[in-house]
């Protein structure tokens, strides 16, 4: 690494994008394949955003609101929070960079589950934080204990992943509850919840009405999952107003764009929408996964939009064979490969290929 940049980053992975049909035309000469690797819903955009977009960019010529009043006005109605509550981003995880610019300097650290989010690591060194990588359970969940007993003095964030991403595990209320409660109030709690929408177990709780009046709580959430906008990069926050105020402190000026906010405003009018296609992902994922534990693999609930196949160090082959076969998953080396819940016949092939996999792979 030249000395025009930090040293330090010779040695952080690069945040990996799921494969895409390019990558196996490319390498593998396939001209039609199905992508299941970055959880993104297959439905298309809600109706009215296309028009809301199209109309929008009339004025492309120009900023942004930077103060996003409309959107979180809007937001703040859906939820029933003081607007000044709420940050907006370029996605979610653009606001996990941002709280780590907000709470920590170099040296502090970063407490997370791991295998979860593949970015946070990668934001907390972007900081000079040290990332805290608590393993999970045997169950491939976050081990809340384990992760109040590795927050320090130096400790100024702790991420919770819920549902976890890539594993599709939640964590309950009860649970949460007690993690809470033993972390100090002077560390930040982020709950990070992208795929809230797609929960369905009652005990898991809506971070949001159960946490978010709390002085030290962050609720993370995006529009890039159940509302369809992923390409678009909408996310956004709830926290106390002094946390926020000083969250908007260090957020890039005009991150939330002209056709992200219009894009948003007119999701939020689709509720019943993302309803009827949140009961199709979640019909189709429990489909999926009873498919998979016939052929022998554990998978654990999920409550996201994906389903996790713990293979350990057979992920990567898994994976090769099933691109092959024109189905792009994600692996996860060693660990397990997430597989995003698609269409009903995209689902077919995908479990299709996987029979022919885990054959080979024995």
């Amino acid at each position: 690494m030249t000395r025009l940049t930090r040293a330090d980053l010779e040695g952080l992975p690069a945040y990996v994008p799921g494969r895409s049909l390019a990558d196996l035309t490319r390498e593998l000469g396939i001209a039609e394949a199905i992508k299941l690797a970055s959880n993104e819903v297959p439905y298309g955009p809600l109706p009215g955003v296309i028009e809301a977009v199209t109309e929008t960019m009339r004025q492309s010529h120009r900023y942004p609101d930077m103060g996003v009043v409309a959107l979180r006005d809007a937001l703040a109605a859906r939820y029933g929070v003081a607007a000044d509550r709420i940050v907006t981003g370029c996605g979610s995880v653009a606001l996990a960079e941002t709280l780590a610019k907000a709470t920590c300097l170099p040296g502090d650290e970063i407490v997370h589950s791991w295998r979860s989010f593949e970015a946070y690591p990668i934001i907390s060194a972007g900081v000079g934080a040290t990332s805290v990588r608590v393993p999970n359970t045997a169950g491939h969940g976050h081990d809340l204990a384990a992760m109040a007993d590795a927050v320090t003095d130096r400790t100024r964030l702790v991420i919770v992943c819920n549902p976890n991403n890539p594993t599709g595990t939640a964590v309950h209320k009860a649970e949460l509850d007690r993690f809470l409660a033993a972390v100090p109030s002077d560390v930040l709690v982020v709950l990070d919840e992208a795929y809230r929408e797609l929960v369905t177990d009652p005990d898991v709780p809506d971070a949001i009405d159960t946490y978010a009046d709390r002085a030290n709580v962050v609720v993370l959430r995006t529009m890039s999952k159940a509302w369809g906008l992923a390409g678009l990069r909408m996310g956004y926050l709830v926290a106390q107003p002094a946390v926020a105020a000083a969250i908007r402190k260090v957020l890039t000026p005009f991150s939330t764009s002209l056709v992200a906010q219009a894009a948003a405003l007119a999701a939020l009018q689709q509720e019943d929408e993302v309803k009827r296609r949140c009961a199709l992902v979640v019909a189709e994922r429990d489909r999926v996964t009873e498919a998979l534990r016939k052929l022998n693999v554990e998978v654990p609930e999920s409550q996201a939009n994906f389903v996790w196949l713990p293979l350990g160090d057979k992920a990567a082959p898994f994976g090769a064979s099933c691109e092959g076969r024109g189905v792009i998953v994600r692996p996860f080396q060693p660990d397990g490969v997430r597989v995003t819940i698609g269409t009903a016949e995209e689902n077919d092939a995908f479990l299709a290929a996987a029979e022919i996999a885990l054959e080979q792979l024995g």
